[in-house]
């Protein structure tokens, strides 16, 4: 079997390899990222042995088996389990993914790598710290914004105005393409991400929507939009298929047009 090999320089350091489960001919090997705040030690890389037999077939059901069976420890979120929450993004064989929706056999490895969402802070192994994140989402004020009196009953849109919509409203604010995002590795702090303006682009084009204005006036800075350089990553990693480069090519337009 294919071993992976940490660099010499590598700030992680080899951890625990658990054993085989018994009696077991099909079996997949994980490598883990771990890392414990309280314990003051350096992150490791801990391998563990799944048996697939007894498995099921997504990279999540082989966490929760390694959490149910091996090390109660290991610790990682995960919800639905049906690819809507995207509570269960992490870096798996270098990409950004859902792990609920990512199949064992797909990862076409001997050793299957597992680590958290780069450049975010680590709260405890495979958990990253998204405080930041929702917040550069929340600034953008992702709900309805209206100065007309409210109808009696539904706001009215016609079917061509929600169709506009499609490959917007579907994401699920799992952070892959943000933390996939060179941009946002470097200006993480005023860059506000492709997740978050996907979103902006969302609110932007509702034909429901009467604060257009003031939401280009919020985007139109050289830091929250303009760090995008088209690098393709969001659009690439995003496991719902969207396009966050499209969205923010478009609200580049927008702005363009308001000033000519």
């Amino acid at each position: 079997m294919a071993q992976f090999t940490l660099p010499k320089n590598s700030r992680y350091t080899e951890g625990k390899t658990w054993p085989r489960p018994d009696g077991s001919a099909n079996v997949q090997a994980f490598r883990i990222y771990r890392w414990n705040p309280d314990d003051g030690a350096n992150p490791r890389i801990d391998t563990y042995y799944v048996d697939r037999d007894d498995c099921g077939p997504m990279v999540l059901d082989a966490l929760l088996w390694i959490k149910n069976n091996v090390d109660s420890t290991l610790t990682f979120r995960r919800s639905c389990r049906e690819g809507i929450c995207g509570s269960c993004a992490m870096s798996i064989m270098g990409m950004n993914t859902l792990a609920c929706t990512l199949g064992i056999e797909d990862c076409e490895s001997d050793s299957i790598k597992i680590y958290p969402l780069p450049h975010m802070p680590v709260i405890k192994d495979l958990v990253p710290d998204l405080t930041s994140f929702f917040a550069q989402h929340a600034l953008i004020e992702p709900w309805l914004q209206t100065e007309t009196p409210a109808p009696e009953g539904e706001w009215p849109q016609t079917p061509e105005e929600r169709s506009r919509l499609d490959g917007l409203y579907e994401c699920i604010l799992c952070a892959c393409c943000t933390t996939s995002c060179p941009s946002y590795w470097w200006n993480g702090d005023r860059y506000l991400g492709p997740a978050a303006l996907l979103q902006a682009y969302r609110w932007l084009i509702d034909s429901r929507d009467e604060a257009t204005d003031r939401r280009l006036d919020t985007l139109h800075d050289p830091f929250r939009l303009y760090r995008c350089h088209t690098i393709m990553n969001c659009s690439n990693t995003c496991p719902k298929g969207l396009n966050p480069a499209k969205a923010i090519a478009e609200i580049k337009k927008m702005i363009f047009a308001r000033h000519t």
